[in-house]
Order: C-alpha cells, then sequence, then structure tokens
C-alpha cells in the first residue's frame, strides 16, 4: 500500500479570532500539560475498572443542527480538529481508508475509514494504528436530535467503545515503529477521561459555529 505522508489540514482555520475557549488539542496543550488535566477528571471515588472496565461511554448535549453535526462527523477530516492527537489525514490509494499521525505515540500512524448511516445518524470511524487492513479500534457514535429525547432544540451526541482485546497486547508487532514506548491499550484507563476531553472540543466548535453562522462543516471540507 502507497500511503503518502501526513500533511496538514486547515483545521479550525475559519476561526480567526483567537480560538475557541476550552478546546484542548496537542498544538494548544502538549501531552504532558494535559496529562494533569485527564488525571484530575478520574475520580478515586469509584472502582474506574468496574465502571469502565469493557465500555466507555460519554454522551453530550451540544446546541447546534443534529443534520449538521452528523454531517460534520460523518466527514473523516473532522477527526484533525476535535480529537485531540490526530493530525495530517490523508486518503491512501485505497478509497475511503484515511492515514493521519496520532502523536500520542510519536511517529504512529493511525488509519480510519468512516462507516456513516445517513438515516439513523450513526457515525462509526474504524481505526487501527499501524497498519490499515485490519481496523479493530471502532469508535460508535450516533447523533440523535435533542429535540425528540430532552424537548429542546439542538444535538444529543452518544459516544461508545469497547474494550477489544488487542488493546491488551499488539496484534501486529511487526509494524509498529521499532523505538515507539507505548501501545494504545496503554492508554485505557484514560479514555474515559480523553474522550469526554474530546467530546468538550466537539461541543465547544459546533456551538461556536453555530453560534457565530459558521457551517458547522466548514467550507475547507466540502
Amino acid at each position: 500500500m502507497n500511503v503518502p505522508a501526513p500533511t496538514g489540514l486547515p483545521a479550525l482555520s475559519d476561526i480567526t479570532e483567537g480560538g475557541i475557549p476550552g478546546v484542548l488539542r496537542i498544538e494548544n496543550s502538549d501531552r504532558d500539560a494535559t496529562t494533569p488535566i485527564i488525571m484530575d477528571m478520574l475520580r478515586s471515588v469509584y472502582p474506574h475498572e468496574q465502571v469502565f472496565g469493557r465500555f466507555c461511554p460519554v454522551n453530550a448535549y451540544i446546541a447546534a443542527p443534529p443534520r449538521q453535526v452528523y454531517e460534520y462527523l460523518a466527514d473523516t477530516r473532522c477527526l484533525e480538529e476535535w480529537t485531540y492527537s490526530l493530525r495530517g489525514f490523508t486518503e491512501t490509494d485505497e478509497p475511503g481508508l484515511w492515514v493521519s499521525q496520532d502523536r500520542l505515540g510519536d511517529q504512529t500512524k493511525c488509519f480510519v475509514r468512516t462507516v456513516a448511516d445517513s438515516d439513523a445518524m450513526t457515525v462509526d470511524y474504524h481505526c487501527a494504528w499501524d497498519q490499515g487492513q485490519h481496523l479493530w479500534m471502532i469508535y460508535l457514535m450516533r447523533v440523535v436530535d435533542a429535540e425528540v429525547v430532552l424537548n429542546a432544540p439542538g444535538s444529543v451526541v452518544l459516544w461508545n467503545n469497547c474494550r477489544h482485546p488487542f488493546y491488551d497486547e499488539n496484534p501486529y508487532p511487526d509494524t509498529a515503529p521499532a523505538d515507539r514506548p507505548v501501545w494504545v491499550g496503554d492508554f485505557w484507563d484514560m479514555f474515559s477521561a480523553g474522550h469526554q476531553l474530546e467530546m468538550d472540543n466537539l461541543k465547544a466548535i459546533c456551538e461556536y459555529r453555530a453560534a457565530h453562522g459558521l457551517p458547522i462543516k466548514p467550507e475547507w471540507m466540502e
């Protein structure tokens, strides 16, 4: 597979006045600075493994139109904006398969294929570190019209991740960078807080654009 070198996309280029308050991305808060924030979000008053052992659910209300939020999420390139560390999305020579760099893992490639259903407004990101043949990391998302479930305008976004056994051990060690010190599964106990941080980013970005009359899916993605 011919994989192009990752290049930066014009993420958040429509936001020109000092950024969006509350959005944490690796550009403005590196891993060392963000780790204490995530650790503070983890509460020791409950057994974390019992609550988040096999599943990692994160949900949010977003004051933005549900169809627009769905169309934004259904475009793989949106991950360049609201995820904490996936950058440089480039489509491979296999249609629909994108590659980025996960900066949590230094030189780690992250492959992504987005499977979306416009009727149900579901968006599933099928991902994997290092190789694009077996996309075993599945991030399940659904956008719900908040008028139906909360009697309020806007969107409810449901996000769940299942603890695939490969999180415990890299199934494709031959594809990993030789000097990488971490594996994606090493971060599982932080997934709930890390995903909440990213959901907060998604909420802030969508609500900012909605409040300022900007399309939720920016022009650079059209």
